[in-house]
């Protein structure tokens, strides 16, 4: 597909990398089978084809709508497309730059422009997690629709953190929000990996990942966050601390794994930190990615604490779409669960599908959101579990919204079994 860039954008990096994705378009429309805001609404423009005309247009310096805009607010940003797409083009990067200008370019009403502040201020805000800890003293008393973005305070588990130093050491970025919501995954993830001999450190000078900004449009905002995590990470990545080098940083939610994957490519065109978002980039890793080197280890753990105790409880998984196509690991969660002991099953249909969460998208785009999240639900419900595991905060508290059946992330389910 070639496009012929206005004046305003010809030379700006932007404008040189949109017009170098668009390039690849073959205008196959595989994408259109795997496009969960199009398998509901039907609609061309609510798909990858169809916003990718819409953002060449904007390129070409067609007016810019309003319409324009909703188009692209609609988008999950899931990237299934991406593991359709036969060309291999770079679907997510496009629809960020495509927001970015279409932002730029397009006033909002108030209500919207209110609503997305507060989410890029009150998420990432040091006063977040108190804010969470007075809703969940009041959650019976809260409307249903709040109750369902208020998880149940975690037990004293949640906040015990292994205290044995290990020769090996990973760096883990502990996320803005997971902190207050679910403080239990992270303690888990390093409970776990103590239980494997690795030590996991947090630099208290990181926060969000940058995705909640970037997504939201706010570009540069998202780029501060990026630079600030590395600025944070640095000192452990290049051993220049006590504790000496980190082997990896960590990532147990799937979405800031994709992000802090892709610094390298955001802070390409930053001379200052390029060279640094590159080696962060090359050392993150999602936790499911070191379970083979974990292997031996747990499973030892396992075979002396409670033989076959593990394959009692039936887990079904969801695989959140920033891991199965932001980052491209697909099977390795079940298989390794399934050589610890555990019965895991994905759904029969549809296992690719977004489930709706998508970082903000439930909260600007909750009809929609809720279709996805109980069309996902209704396609694991045939497997009986007692117990819905998923690799992504958003996904968890998304779905618990809508079942009865707990819902976990599968590193707490892991730490619960070692701890038996």
């Amino acid at each position: 597909m070639q496009t012929n860039l206005a004046p305003e954008f010809k030379g700006t990096h932007d404008g040189e990398e949109a017009e170098a994705i668009l390039r690849k378009c073959v205008h196959c429309g595989f994408c259109l089978a795997t496009c969960p805001t199009y398998q509901l609404l039907g609609d061309e423009l609510d798909s990858p084809r169809g916003r990718i005309y819409l953002m060449k247009q904007v390129l070409e310096g067609a007016p810019v709508t309003r319409k324009t805009q909703l188009h692209l607010d609609r988008c999950l940003t899931c990237r299934n497309c991406e593991t359709t797409c036969p060309s291999g083009v770079a679907y997510g990067h496009l629809v960020d730059i495509g927001r970015k200008i279409v932002e730029e370019r397009v006033q909002r009403p108030a209500g919207e422009k209110t609503v997305r502040w507060l989410l890029k201020a009150g998420l990432t805000s040091p006063l977040f997690g108190p804010a969470m800890k007075m809703g969940q003293m009041v959650r019976p008393l809260l409307p249903a629709a709040l109750q369902a973005k208020v998880p149940a305070p975690g037990g004293a588990r949640a906040h015990r953190w292994p205290t044995k130093a290990h020769p090996r050491k990973v760096l883990m970025l502990l996320g803005c929000v997971q902190p207050a919501m679910m403080p239990n995954v992270n303690s888990a993830t390093a409970r776990v990996l103590d239980a494997a001999g690795i030590q996991t450190l947090v630099a208290d000078g990181a926060g969000c990942c940058g995705a909640l900004r970037t997504h939201l449009g706010d570009t540069e905002g998202g780029l501060a966050d990026m630079r600030r995590n590395i600025d944070a990470w640095w000192p452990l990545v290049d051993g220049l601390t006590s504790q000496g080098r980190v082997e990896a940083i960590v990532m147990n939610a799937s979405g800031c794994g994709v992000a802090v994957k892709e610094y390298g490519h955001a802070l390409a065109h930053d001379p200052a930190y390029a060279d640094k978002a590159r080696r962060v980039g090359e050392l993150t890793k999602d936790i499911s990615e070191l379970l083979p080197d974990l292997m031996p280890a747990l499973q030892s753990r396992l075979g002396r604490s409670r033989p076959g105790a593990t394959s009692a409880m039936r887990l079904a998984f969801h695989p959140p779409c920033t891991l199965q196509h932001g980052q491209q690991l697909r099977g390795g969660v079940e298989k390794h669960l399934g050589a610890l002991g555990f019965d895991v099953s994905l759904a029969a249909s549809e296992s690719h599908l977004c489930c709706g969460s998508a970082g903000t998208y439930s909260v600007l785009q909750p009809e929609l959101a809720t279709q996805l999240r109980d069309r996902k639900l209704q396609n694991l419900q045939p497997l009986q579990a007692e117990v819905i595991v998923s690799a992504n905060i958003g996904c968890i508290q998304h779905l618990q919204s809508g079942t009865t059946t707990p819902v976990r992330h599968w590193v707490e389910v892991l730490d619960d079994a070692l701890a038996h």
